[in-house]
């Protein structure tokens, strides 16, 4: 699955990741029902760089369609909150 960071770039991310993904989705999603600033921040952090971790980033000049795009790092909680679907910013 070709998933997008906002402003970073595009990663190839393995189905076998997407469990551990929408665990740390399903916190990001906690987080912001919350309204807890620093709890929020962590929690997309953590899912960001997971992102990173276990996917294999593309090329710049790759055209792949992104199926999944998260928001950038410095992105606040109510531009994240406009980005969510009904399960979250990763689908099951």
């Amino acid at each position: 699955m070709i998933v997008r960071i906002m402003s970073e770039g595009q990663f190839d991310v393995a189905p076998a990741d997407l469990a551990a993904l929408n665990a740390l989705d399903d916190a990001l999603e906690a987080a912001i029902e919350s309204g807890d600033e620093a709890t929020f921040r962590k929690a997309l952090h953590a899912l960001l760089d997971d992102v990173r971790k276990v996917g294999k980033e593309l090329p710049p000049d790759s055209l792949e369609p992104s199926e999944l795009i998260l928001p950038p790092a410095d992105a606040d909680i109510d531009e994240v909150r406009q980005m969510l679907g009904d399960s979250g910013l990763i689908p099951d």
